[in-house]
């Protein structure tokens, strides 16, 4: 296991969407965790505007920076509809940190809210993987379930009434009135 630096309070590590920040101490609410950093692009100059990668993190109109490089370890923070930190934006000076919203207990994987564009554009195709999303998932999934399950008793509870309607003889004045083959006589 690799060394985990002291003045730190966040290690790389696996998560359930890939790879992901974890605190390593306690991270008190209001906290700055970690720098988001990276080369500055200018969208005005089309050779920058036309760059592609999920790690850009757009400050204003004008500035985006490119988180995409080894160093820049706030990438791997990963998105939550219930985040326990967000990105405090900083366009003049082209800075981004990540700030506690809530306090942070060592194993819990450190994550912030993306936005509406990114998960627009990345996350809803394939799925939000969050633990709240992922909760009401399967929440939504066990109550289809239930519902699915009800609607076939209630199909066979009605075939069930209908097999036993069937099955009865009709009766003429105390005799039965039709053939085994469900024919009536003449």
């Amino acid at each position: 296991m690799p060394a985990i630096s002291s003045h730190k309070p966040y290690r790389v590590g696996r998560s359930k969407t890939g790879l992901g920040l974890f605190a390593t101490k306690p991270i008190k609410k209001g906290t700055r965790i970690i720098r988001y950093f990276g080369p500055i692009l200018d969208s005005r100059i089309p050779e920058q505007d036309d760059i592609e990668n999920k790690y850009l993190f757009e400050l204003n109109g004008r500035w985006t920076i490119n988180g995409a490089v080894r160093k820049n370890l706030a990438r791997y923070i990963n998105h939550s509809c219930r985040p326990n930190a967000e990105s405090d934006v900083r366009p003049r000076e082209r800075k981004v940190f990540i700030r506690a919203i809530r306090n942070i207990e060592p194993g819990d994987e450190i994550n912030y809210d993306y936005g509406t564009d990114y998960f627009k554009a990345y996350l809803k195709p394939i799925g939000c993987k969050c633990p709240s999303c992922e909760t009401k998932r399967k929440k939504q999934r066990a109550e289809a379930r239930a519902e699915r399950a009800k609607v076939k008793a209630r199909a066979e509870r009605k075939a069930q009434k209908a097999g036993a309607k069937g099955s009865k003889k009709k009766k003429l004045n105390g005799h039965a009135f039709g053939k085994p083959n469900g024919r009536v006589r003449v």
